[in-house]
């Protein structure tokens, strides 16, 4: 599958460049030029890494902000290709599981079972 140039071009500017500028802007807004420069002084092995961590928070509310605008906008839909994937079917047509699942997946719905009873409990009213 080619990828649109236009569209990683936006997806870059998206996750890497928007949160990096956006932590800029906030320690410029704070400190001035010498705050923005703490982030290069050579005690991080990644400045524009901490940058970026650093801008995230504030980059995903912009982008959820976008995205109530025009879905998409801020945060781009990705084009997926499907495939189908081949399950082992026993003789008799049946799906075969692995009986190690199927006993996990027992035991993670009786403790979701007994959550919700617990649940139930301290919701009812006293009586």
């Amino acid at each position: 599958m080619a990828t649109d140039p236009f569209d990683a071009l936006r997806l870059t500017l998206m996750q890497d460049v928007l949160p990096v500028g956006l932590a800029v802007v906030e320690r410029a807004r704070k400190g001035g030029a010498r705050e923005v420069m703490a982030a290069f002084d050579g005690q991080e092995a990644d400045p524009l890494g901490s940058l970026r961590e650093e801008g995230e928070p504030a980059a995903s509310q912009l982008r959820q902000g976008l995205d109530r605008v025009s879905p998409g906008l801020g945060n781009p839909v990705m084009k997926v290709e499907v495939h189908d994937v081949a399950t082992d079917v026993g003789a008799d047509g049946a799906h075969q599981a692995d009986p190690q699942d199927a006993l996990e997946l027992q035991q993670g719905l009786a403790r979701i079972a007994a959550r919700l009873e617990q649940l139930e409990q301290r919701l009812e009213p006293n009586a």
